[in-house]
């Protein structure tokens, strides 16, 4: 009788070994990661009052059209409007572009402005989703360039 070669019997300890270490750890879970936190308390929600920064203000018109749009609220330009003019925005500072086209089709994108001061807060939405800036007022005075309509409701 000849006997196994030296690697073969070395492979089949490690067969073994691995078998036997496979058949402790079957039906124990992993433990759930413990979340960390740094201590710091999450940041209040922005609000708005007569002397917002720009900055402040931004923060608060941002977070007012995302929850809105994020719960489902219409994106078109009146709805908009009311959405600001009820979170304390004035509706005499605002500006919107028209909700269709010259040839009565929706429009893709729908922006609007409120002045602030001596800057615009703009929004955009449509079907790429809400974005924002902070733009410099225009010569005109106003923050849209184009097409408005007049905000009469």
């Amino acid at each position: 009788m000849t006997r196994p070669p030296l690697a073969a019997l070395r492979a089949g300890v490690v067969v073994l070994v691995a078998v036997a270490l496979a058949g402790c750890t079957q039906g124990e879970t992993a433990p759930s990661p413990v979340p960390t936190t740094d201590g710091a308390t999450p940041a209040p929600d922005p609000t708005l009052t007569a002397d917002s920064t720009t900055d402040e203000a931004k923060g608060f018109f941002d977070l007012t059209v995302s929850r809105h749009l994020d719960g489902g609220g219409a994106g078109d330009g009146r709805t908009i409007v009311d959405t600001l003019t009820a979170a304390g925005f004035n509706k005499a500072a605002m500006q919107v572009t028209p909700d269709s086209t010259s040839i009565g089709r929706a429009a893709d994108t729908v922006q609007f402005s409120v002045l602030w001061g001596s800057d615009c807060l703009v929004g955009q939405t449509g079907a790429t989703g809400f974005a924002s800036e902070v733009a410099p007022v225009l010569g005109t005075g106003s923050c849209l360039v184009g097409t408005t309509r007049t905000i009469d409701w």
